[in-house]
């Protein structure tokens, strides 16, 4: 009596088994992303390649590369701002990369996977 009101709850052990087997897949998939998205690299550039900004998939800023011509020292404002906007540019790249290569993996379950793993 017991077996028939409690037994297959789950559908029996073999698909527990079998969802058990797939979301350790999925955590090693994940982890193998969260790799591969450290070591990607995404670059911006502002005022027309004037400056020119390399950031990591983990959105740490690798290089800024500021054209000699651009600076004036009459005019800092503008190779702040060109620097601001080609960071700023480089880490929608980069938080783009890495959601985009999270979102294959996950199939665009984002919380549900990152939360549980």
């Amino acid at each position: 009596m017991a077996k028939g009101k409690f037994g297959g709850g789950f559908g029996g052990g073999m698909n527990m088994q079998a969802m058990m087997k797939q979301a350790q897949k999925m955590q090693a998939d994940m982890a193998k992303a969260q790799e591969e998205i450290a070591q990607m690299e995404t670059e911006a550039t502002a005022g027309g390649g004037a400056v020119t900004v390399t950031m990591t998939g983990t959105n740490a800023v690798k290089s800024i590369v500021i054209k000699p011509e651009v600076v004036d020292p009459d005019d800092v404002d503008m190779l702040q701002d060109l620097v601001l906007a080609a960071v700023n540019e480089a880490l929608r790249a980069a938080q783009e990369k890495s959601s985009s290569q999270m979102s294959a993996i996950t199939g665009g379950m984002g919380g549900l996977g990152g939360g549980l793993f």
